[in-house]
C-alpha cells in the first residue's frame, strides 16, 4: 500500500512512518492545523505588547498619576492584563507585566512599575 502526503496527496517514498513528501508540506499542513488557535494567541500578545508600552511611555519615573481619557486616547484595552495583585488592605493593582495601574476616585489611574 503505497502512503499519500497529508498535504498534497503525493505518493511518499521513504520511511514507513512518514507523513509528508517535504519540509514545505508538513509546514503548510502544520500551519492551516494550527492557525485558530494562534491567531488568537498573536493577537492577545499584541494586545498586551501594546498595553505594556503605552503603560511605559506614561510612566516614565516608575510612579504617577494619569486620565482614563488619556490611557483610552492611546489605545489602552482594560480587557488585557497579566496579573492582579491585592494589597492587605484591598487595593486591587492591574498589571501588564511589570507595569500596574490602579484606578482611583474620578476616573483618573495610578501608574507604577513593580520592582524586579
Amino acid at each position: 500500500m503505497q502512503k499519500q502526503c497529508l498535504e498534497c496527496g503525493d505518493k511518499i517514498i521513504g520511511r514507513i512512518d512518514k507523513k509528508f513528501c517535504s519540509d514545505g508540506c508538513r509546514n503548510a499542513y502544520n500551519n492551516k492545523v494550527n492557525k485558530d488557535s494562534k491567531n488568537l494567541i498573536r493577537n492577545t500578545n499584541n494586545r498586551l505588547r501594546k498595553n505594556y508600552r503605552i503603560l511605559e511611555s506614561l510612566n516614565p519615573n516608575q510612579k504617577t498619576r494619569t486620565s482614563r481619557a488619556k490611557l483610552i486616547e492611546a489605545g489602552f484595552d482594560f480587557n488585557y492584563f497579566t496579573s492582579i495583585y491585592t494589597t492587605k488592605a484591598g487595593t486591587i493593582y492591574y498589571f501588564v507585566y511589570d507595569q500596574g495601574y490602579l484606578p482611583l476616585e474620578g476616573d483618573y489611574y495610578a501608574l507604577v512599575k513593580r520592582e524586579s
